[in-house]
């Protein structure tokens, strides 16, 4: 179970990655192909701004989980794990509630599955 949780923390850092990487440094191509009939096309270049902080946030995400990797301390490592899940777990809900329900699926699901496995694995 801990290959496990170790595995799909990593897949949750990677996914928070790519978020930064799209809504810092690939809005008006990918973003736009990503996001196409949530904004019209007009608004891209114009919040171009607005979602580069959005994926810095994201970015922030990731480091805090792949931070937990390289924590020696057993205890201090989950600590953290599960304060950078939960902040994504949070940040999901709150995208499903107020942009679009696939967040949910999308971002939530695989780190609730993640911080499931975690507390699984450290018998919590």
């Amino acid at each position: 179970m801990e290959t496990l949780s170790l595995i799909l923390t990593g897949i949750v850092a990677l996914e928070h990655l790519y978020i930064l990487w799209m809504e810092m440094f690939a809005w008006e191509t990918v973003g736009k192909k990503t996001f196409r009939g949530a904004l019209p096309e007009e608004l891209f270049k114009a919040t171009k701004g607005l979602a580069a902080n959005q994926g810095l946030y994201n970015g922030f995400l990731a480091a805090g989980l792949i931070w937990s990797f390289f924590i020696e301390n057993p205890e201090w490592s989950f600590n953290i794990r599960v304060f950078f899940l939960g902040c994504v777990i949070v940040a999901a809900l709150y995208g499903g509630i107020t942009s679009s329900k696939s967040i949910l699926l999308k971002q939530g699901l695989p780190a609730i599955l993640a911080l499931i496995c975690v507390l699984i694995s450290y018998n919590y």
